[in-house]
């Protein structure tokens, strides 16, 4: 770190939102939330045919307000968003009262009930957040009817041609329950046994790393997931991390391992001003941040903390209208 460079501290929060707002319509379970959000966003909330999609739309809402309310020190009436650049499809923004992006920056990303964010209270680091849910689609029925080759070829203008290989042919170490740890040395070509429940689903685990790992790049950079350069963009060194365990009863699911020394590749050229960090929650989430400049960013990207709903957001939203 040269003596111009300051570590630059990052909001990580998580929201789990499976369990909140309980019955059948939004509209009336998340009813003073609601009120906390704009006309049309609450609109398209209430429009939702899903309520697990409701959920997550609102939470991801209100956590963006949390943010841009405390980082900005501005009442949450007065939160307002825009886009940097194209005013269409450009990166979501936070606004000031005369129209200009803040000097913050954040990133939102939301999947099978949980909300993530990311953020920074300046505008010298740019950040992209991704959720992934290993099982949450039914990935196994194409898995079932092309194979797993064919299942990640449908991919194939997302992944690179060495993207798609690794997925297919190299495995990751696994540990049993003596605590020894098999590689795919020890397996051989044992390691593309596609046996349903089993290797496979370890197979999608890595699958899913490099999905996490695309989408976050590609939201820090402010472009949707089918950008043209998409298959330049390649992930290298790539490892799952292994998993946490679930939520049980009242207890929060654990967190699993955090992986951080991968590498990115642009055009066969390494990024090296780029950082990726993805970590495990629970048994089938991961969560991947893609930051940069290097330089400035602290030693983990990952290091979320959970958001209570009423005592970290509802109490702060009343008192800050």
């Amino acid at each position: 770190m040269t003596v111009n460079e300051k570590e630059v501290a990052l909001t990580c929060w998580l929201l789990d939102t499976r369990a909140l707002w309980p019955g059948d319509k939004i509209s009336q379970s998340a009813a003073e939330a609601l009120q906390l959000v704009s006309d049309a966003e609450r609109q398209n909330i209430t429009r939702k045919f899903h309520l697990l999609d409701a959920k997550m739309t609102l939470g991801s809402a209100l956590i963006k307000r949390l943010f841009i309310s405390k980082a900005l020190g501005i009442p949450w009436k007065d939160v307002k968003f825009g886009r940097k650049g194209d005013p269409k499809h450009g990166k979501p923004c936070a606004l000031l009262p005369d129209g200009r992006p803040a000097p913050i920056e954040f990133n939102v990303s939301h999947q099978a009930g949980l909300v993530a964010l990311v953020g920074a209270h300046t505008v010298d680091v740019e950040l992209g957040v991704d959720i992934v849910c290993v099982n949450e689609r039914n990935d196994y029925r194409l898995v079932d009817q092309e194979g797993f080759d064919g299942w990640v070829d449908v991919y194939q203008e997302i992944f690179s041609p060495e993207e798609s290989w690794d997925m297919k042919y190299n495995v990751d170490p696994f540990k049993l329950l003596d605590g020894t740890e098999v590689t795919s040395e020890h397996l051989g070509r044992f390691d593309r046994c596609c046996v349903r429940d089993r290797e496979l689903v370890a197979t999608l685990r890595r699958f899913y790393t490099y999905w996490c790992f695309k989408e976050a790049y590609i939201k820090l950079d402010g472009e949707a997931l089918l950008a043209k350069w998409i298959q330049d963009l390649e992930f290298r060194g790539v490892r799952a991390p292994r998993a946490g365990t679930v939520a049980r009863c009242s207890t929060h699911g654990t967190w699993g391992e955090r992986v951080g020394d991968t590498e990115v590749w642009f055009k066969q050229h390494h990024l090296d001003d780029v950082r990726m960090e993805i970590q495990a929650f629970e048994e089938n989430f991961m969560i991947s941040v893609a930051a940069k400049p290097r330089g400035v960013l602290p030693e983990n990207l990952t290091t979320f903390e959970k958001v209570d709903l009423e005592t970290d957001l509802m109490d702060y939203a009343r008192s800050a209208l």
